[in-house]
């Protein structure tokens, strides 16, 4: 793992971006699979299974049977007729997923892998093998490939419910936005590191619909700088994570977009936590961090997370 690479590989977010848009222009990744499937299974670990827990989540609110595994499950649905299982691993060597992976090797379920390696041992049992093509991340840290598995499910997601949109364009926004965030950082960025410094770590906190993002981003402190960090889904917060600010120096990056926003910064302000928000303005919060397109929900899901990455970036540099 190098802080400096790792950089290199943010800055390197747009540019990936466009030709992941470009791709999928040409094609869909998922044309390949087979028209009826009575579930999805996902299966992964880490930022793998960050985006695939929104990824189900999104697929059940439109009436797809879809479940996301922590790879290293003992066990899970059994292989069945019916069953589309999607394991994801971007060096497509995780021990776990490819020992999870086995339990659907050669039918009757369907494997179809995604990975950034194609011809890596994930894919040796795949039916059908996904490039999420974001090329090599030198830093040693999952970036890039976490926002195209991101872009790359949201396709899965107009496959099987017959969605139209058109997902070129968004991960074209989605670019844009994250060019905004790279050119403009000097304007957010020493602010966010500053009032993110503090002594008892840093909080994240997202809506259910792009929990994702707040799982990521306390990802990257501890990946990078090693700090403490930890995810809080936005309404779960109320009840999970607000006895903290009682007793520690409470630093949090909020993502809002939550119906329940409002009463957890009820108790931010009464007990004077340090909250950022990325993406829109809170009454109480302690600053906010804008971007291009941030009023698109999906726009925020592919690109809000390079926030905290660039925090990360500079913290462990400076170490």
């Amino acid at each position: 793992m190098n802080s400096e690479l790792y950089l290199s590989d943010l800055e390197s977010k747009p540019e990936s971006l466009a030709t992941l848009a470009g791709s999928l222009r040409a094609a869909d990744p998922f044309e390949g699979l087979p028209r009826d499937f009575d579930r999805v299974l996902f299966l992964g670990m880490g930022s793998s299974r960050y985006a695939a827990g929104v990824a189900a989540l999104r697929l059940r609110a439109a009436g797809v049977n879809a479940h996301a595994e922590y790879a290293s499950a003992a066990a899970s649905f059994p292989p069945a007729e019916g069953t589309l299982v999607i394991p994801i691993s971007a060096t497509g060597s995780s021990r776990e997923t490819l020992d999870a992976t086995e339990r659907y090797a050669g039918g009757p379920a369907y494997l179809a892998a995604i990975t950034n390696r194609p011809g890596s041992p994930l894919t040796e049992a795949a039916d059908l093998v996904i490039d999420m093509g974001a090329g090599e991340e030198r830093g040693g840290v999952a970036c890039r490939t976490f926002q195209h598995t991101l872009a790359l499910l949201l396709a899965l997601e107009s496959r099987l419910t017959g969605r139209d949109r058109d997902l070129p364009a968004l991960v074209g926004r989605a670019a844009e936005a994250t060019a905004d965030l790279l050119d403009r950082r000097d304007e957010w960025l020493p602010l966010a590191m500053e009032l993110l410094d503090g002594p008892h770590g840093v909080y994240t906190i997202a809506p259910a619909e792009r929990l994702s993002s707040a799982e990521q981003s306390a990802l990257m402190f501890r990946e990078g700088p090693r700090r403490p960090a930890d995810a809080c889904e936005s309404g779960d917060w109320s009840h999970v994570d607000v006895y903290l600010t009682k007793t520690l120096d409470y630093r949090a990056l909020l993502f809002p977009g939550s119906r329940y926003d409002a009463q957890a910064m009820d108790w931010v302000r009464e007990r004077e936590s340090t909250v950022i928000t990325v993406g829109a303005e809170v009454k109480a919060a302690t600053a906010a961090i804008r971007y291009a397109h941030d009023d698109d929900p999906d726009v925020a899901l592919l690109t809000e997370t390079l926030v905290a990455e660039l925090v990360a970036a500079y913290w462990w540099s400076a170490q």
